[in-house]
């Protein structure tokens, strides 16, 4: 009966078998189509920036910041960190305060109105200033909202002074005077002379860089004071020579993912003859804006590199001409080491091993030759080689050949240097905009280069700065001083007077 009402009405049996059959082959032919799409496809997918790597230690329930001026001081590895800050910013499309050219108006106190397409406090929202400057708190706020996170980076004084004499030694009279740093250190004011411009590179560079006077006679008061100013404004001092435990810090006190801190060292210098060839007219200019260094008629011919070497002694020498440096690397030092205790010792040993293992394998990734910085004519994408300055060859890096499109990107944003990073960011903020071209235009017509290619306003009015000394290269000092949390600066025979309402400090 079954049998019968199956054939019968149903259909024959063999046809039953056969629509089962059917449905079976194509369940089969889906599956496999399924797992043979993803194994064709997985390997685009899966780039190492997307790996649960890139996010490191979880940090909790915070919130990324957003809002970060980081005061990039000279010669302390600042490029590399204002990398990260250029890509974190990048990826996020975030506003930048970009300058008119390619520093925020130094060596002259910063001035709002030197950011790109800055029109009156409050009137844009700018999340991200970096470029180099010479601190101005009170014009910095106008631009930077005030939940802004500030920070910056310093370096020993003797280092520092190191390599600004391999980088400066051709703009800063006082080194360029000098057969070799040595020679300075032994007697600086031979060579020395504040009223020519660009020596600000060759004394207490940190303190002027954070808009103090780097000339001032030291005295404990006056170098506590300056200590107190930096303090009650900046979050964070983090030292160059302990970078990585820096970018540990940093990485949780803005509550960034690892990648976010993983850098290549960039501006990176080799201590052999180099010269400006095979560099661009373009950018020569670009970039000697940005270094304040001049270029000199063309093409210069391969120089000797400047002799370093630094006995104990002249060591010591070094420290006591810049005393005021000297005095916040002493107590940013130990406040940084306060903060990795907090931090815990265990904890931070952990964490900055993820961080190199982490950089490790993206070089392995992006770089050619396994991350090996090479000199700048060897790169054969000119569009990322490092602008040559001084007496030394500036590293660069090469990508690997063959990455897919989302991993080379993130790579060369990690090598891209300093002056083309900021002008790509320029496009793509400013995208052919007539009024901020206008604007640049006036500005740029208010500039002259001095001697040492560094920019200075022909019109001072609106900043209320003058040159003194008779001669074109002189130093530009400021009319009614105020150091930027409004004390008076006046002048007693070289000694700095403070006068404030409730005592002086000299």
């Amino acid at each position: 009966m079954l049998r019968w009402l199956v054939c019968g009405r149903l259909g024959p049996v063999w046809m039953w078998k056969a629509l089962l059959l059917f449905v079976a082959i194509a369940f089969a032919g889906q599956l496999l189509g399924v797992i043979f799409n993803k194994s064709s496809v997985q390997p685009a997918a899966r780039s190492i920036f997307s790996s649960p790597d890139a996010q490191g230690p979880s940090l909790g329930s915070c919130q990324p910041h957003s809002h970060i001026m980081f005061l990039k001081t000279h010669k302390t590895a600042s490029s590399t960190v204002l990398n990260m800050l250029y890509r974190f910013g990048e990826e996020r499309d975030l506003r930048f305060a970009l300058p008119l050219g390619y520093q925020l108006g130094y060596p002259l106190p910063f001035n709002a109105h030197r950011v790109k397409g800055y029109r009156g406090p409050r009137a844009m929202e700018f999340h991200i200033m970096g470029n180099h400057m010479r601190f101005n708190k009170p014009e910095v706020e106008k631009v930077m909202p005030a939940d802004t996170f500030y920070f910056s980076i310093i370096r020993d004084p003797v280092s520092l002074a190191e390599s600004s004499f391999a980088y400066y030694k051709e703009v800063a009279p006082a080194f360029r005077k000098a057969k070799s740093l040595g020679d300075f250190a032994d007697d600086p004011k031979k060579y020395y002379d504040p009223r020519l411009r660009n020596n600000h590179y060759a004394r207490n560079l940190l303190w002027f860089d954070f808009g103090m006077d780097h000339n001032a006679n030291y005295s404990l008061a006056l170098a506590q004071h300056g200590e107190a100013l930096i303090r009650r404004t900046f979050k964070l001092i983090l030292l160059s020579e302990h970078f990585d435990q820096s970018m540990i810090l940093l990485r949780h006190a803005l509550c960034w993912p690892l990648d976010a801190v993983v850098s290549f060292s960039l501006n990176a210098r080799q201590q052999k003859p180099s010269g400006l060839g095979g560099m661009s007219g373009s950018w020569v200019g670009k970039a000697a804006a940005a270094a304040g260094v001049s270029v000199r008629g063309g093409h210069s011919q391969a120089k000797t590199p400047p002799n370093l070497s630094l006995t104990g002694e002249q060591r010591e020498k070094l420290r006591q001409w810049n005393a005021l440096d000297w005095h916040l690397y002493k107590a940013f030092n130990q406040t940084f080491w306060e903060e990795i205790h907090r931090f815990g010792l265990a904890e931070m040993q952990q964490e900055v091993a993820l961080l190199r293992t982490r950089r490790d394998d993206l070089a392995r990734v992006c770089l050619r030759d396994g991350g090996k910085p090479v000199e700048a004519y060897r790169i054969r994408d000119k569009n990322i080689r490092p602008f040559q300055s001084g007496l030394v060859k500036i590293l660069g890096y090469e990508l690997q050949p063959g990455l897919d499109n989302t991993t080379r990107t993130a790579c060369l944003r990690m090598i891209r240097p300093e002056i083309q990073y900021k002008d790509v960011l320029d496009v793509k903020q400013f995208p052919r905009d007539p009024s901020v071209q206008a604007q640049q235009g006036q500005q740029s017509k208010g500039r002259v280069v001095a001697a040492g290619g560094s920019f200075l306003r022909q019109d001072s009015s609106r900043t209320g700065e003058r040159l003194v000394g008779g001669e074109t290269g002189g130093r530009t000092v400021e009319e009614g001083a105020r150091d930027w949390d409004g004390s008076h600066l006046t002048r007693t025979n070289q000694t700095l007077t403070r006068g404030q309402e409730k005592g002086r400090l000299r």
